[in-house]
């Protein structure tokens, strides 16, 4: 008996060795590189951080007796600043995966190191679609949302209530840029007509020069091609302008829940657009956001939300194969159905883009709010197939 019984615990020792093994480091580690002090730290941030953390929690904060640690950077809004943390945590810090990165130059720059060495990229925050297009990569995951399922759902919701004429202000860098093309192309494909855009530096704070600009087009819509702060600013100072009172019709081709927050329903009320995740959607997505808002102080946005979600599906994969290998898990969760409190069933195409249900909603008048951040009315369900761009037409070189 005693023969059997140290036989056996040498088969479990032996059963852990190599599960470990199969871990690269004996650690599962994953790093949150966000905007954590610019004007994307309230839409990301240590909010992200958070997400990832209770994603980890959910899995037991291990798998196989392999810890889940993660790491988090600030990259500034500079690409440079990502490119030299995202080296630095493959090469010194044995980073496994790479997650969140808000800004789009700053994403296109990881993109390239984390194919160059093989490592996981989890997207939730970067909206160009050349992340999924020319620059895609075997190891790169958009998650959430990106330019084209954001800026067309606005537009055409917009357009087909009659709203033709439109002038963009633009926010100068890859991001704003494919913002304001996937906007104008709906706009100018439904029979519209552009007056005109103006480019802003990121992280403005005075736009009075491209408000004037915008104000005297005559457009019937301006619309704000860029994303937390800038936009917040944007619509404030609008407000200031008169451009609403004036006829105009404020859009914000990316606006999150915590920008609502920030302008006061008084300010951004009837406001039109598209999220993929609202915390108050279900009995699933308010116990989640509970869970989040009693460890940050406020509700989740769309990419917090995404954040969780992408990490929770990668440590599932890991979980399913028992390694951290890029190659096996890449293929796994492609081959798995994203489902958790965010996505129910949604795929994962060749070029790496998630196909989830996007939703166009428009924020209340404060009438209507029952208490803070009861901002939003859920008007239509848009399928992952139509709000985004069919991955044969992408022109990334994976799809076949």
């Amino acid at each position: 008996m005693r023969e059997m019984l140290l036989a056996g615990a040498a088969l479990a020792a032996l059963a852990s060795g190599t599960a470990q093994a199969q871990m690269s480091e004996g650690v599962i580690k994953i790093g949150m590189l966000s905007d954590r002090s610019g004007i994307y730290a309230d839409i990301n941030g240590e909010g992200s951080a958070v997400a990832a953390r209770i994603a980890a929690e959910e899995i037991g904060n291990a798998i196989n007796g392999t810890r889940i640690e993660i790491i988090v950077g600030d990259h500034q809004n500079k690409a440079d600043i990502a490119a030299n943390l995202t080296r630095q945590w493959i090469d010194t810090d044995k980073v496994d995966v790479v997650a969140d990165v808000p800004n789009s130059a700053a994403a296109l720059a990881v993109q390239g190191i984390t194919r160059e060495k093989k490592r996981i990229f989890l997207m939730s925050g970067p909206g160009s679609t050349d992340l999924t297009g020319k620059e895609c990569s075997p190891y790169g995951f958009q998650w959430t949302w990106d330019n084209r399922s954001v800026a067309s759902a606005t537009a055409r919701t917009l357009v087909e209530q009659g709203k033709k004429s439109w002038f963009f202000v633009t926010a100068d860098y890859a991001f704003g840029h494919s913002l304001e093309t996937e906007a104008a192309n709906t706009v100018k494909q439904l029979g519209g007509t552009i007056k005109g855009s103006v480019r802003h530096p990121l992280g403005s704070s005075d736009f009075s020069s491209f408000l004037l600009q915008a104000q005297a087009s005559g457009a019937e819509v301006v619309a704000f091609a860029n994303a937390g702060g800038d936009t917040i600013n944007a619509v404030k100072q609008a407000a200031e302008f008169g451009l609403p009172q004036g006829g105009q019709t404020m859009a914000g081709l990316l606006l999150n829940i915590n920008d609502i927050h920030a302008l006061g329903l008084e300010t951004a009320q009837n406001l039109t657009l598209a999220n993929s995740f609202y915390w108050d959607m279900n009995d699933e997505t308010r116990a989640w956001s509970k869970t989040f808002e009693e460890r940050t102080g406020r509700k989740p946005s769309m990419n917090q939300a995404g954040v969780y979600s992408a990490v929770k599906h990668y440590l599932k994969a890991v979980q399913e194969i028992g390694t951290d290998d890029a190659d096996k898990v890449a293929a796994k969760m492609r081959g798995m159905p994203v489902t958790d409190m965010m996505m129910k069933n949604a795929t994962i195409a060749g070029n790496g883009r998630v196909f989830n249900t996007m939703y166009l909603a428009q924020v209340k008048a404060p009438g209507e709010s029952k208490g803070a951040w009861d901002y939003l009315k859920i008007l239509t369900a848009i399928p992952g197939a139509q709000a985004y761009i069919d991955p044969k037409d992408s022109g990334c070189p994976l799809v076949k």
